[in-house]
């Protein structure tokens, strides 16, 4: 399954600038960890930056709510992720492509360009959902 990652056009600048030493035909995509063993690598929920009522959320707010969320699109799967059929005997929780639900705490974060993305046991997933919206409330 293809994933679209938008990038800021700030990145966009960097990555046709030759001066920055990067090079403009590696996508953002391929700039994010590989997990290992039994890891999975998640890209948090981002918020909209206004609610149902028509209130305008600062930086700040949008910030914090993307740090402590735990809602979570899976961008990738460990080789070993899963593997262990005494651990999950009715196979995978979740899959690249799902929405899930994990820890506040759960995993190491990972600072990337407009937010972060987080590293996580195959074993610290919590459920999966449909649409993160549902799940996320800010205020």
């Amino acid at each position: 399954m293809t994933k679209t990652l938008y990038v800021p056009d700030h990145v966009k600048a960097k990555l046709q600038n030759p001066s920055a030493g990067l090079s403009s035909d590696r996508t953002e995509i391929d700039k994010l960890p590989k997990p290992s063993g039994w890891r999975i690598l998640v890209l948090p929920f981002k918020a909209k930056e206004k609610t149902k009522g028509g209130v305008i959320l600062t930086d700040k707010t949008l910030e914090d709510s993307q740090l402590t969320a735990s809602v979570a699109l899976v961008m990738a799967l460990g080789p070993d992720a899963y593997q262990d059929k005494e651990k999950f005997p009715n196979g995978p929780w979740c899959k690249q492509g799902d929405w899930v639900v994990f820890g506040r705490y759960a995993g190491s974060r990972l600072k990337i360009d407009g937010g972060e993305v987080r590293l996580l046991n195959d074993d610290e997933i919590l459920g999966t959902v449909d649409n993160p919206e549902d799940i996320l409330t800010i205020l």
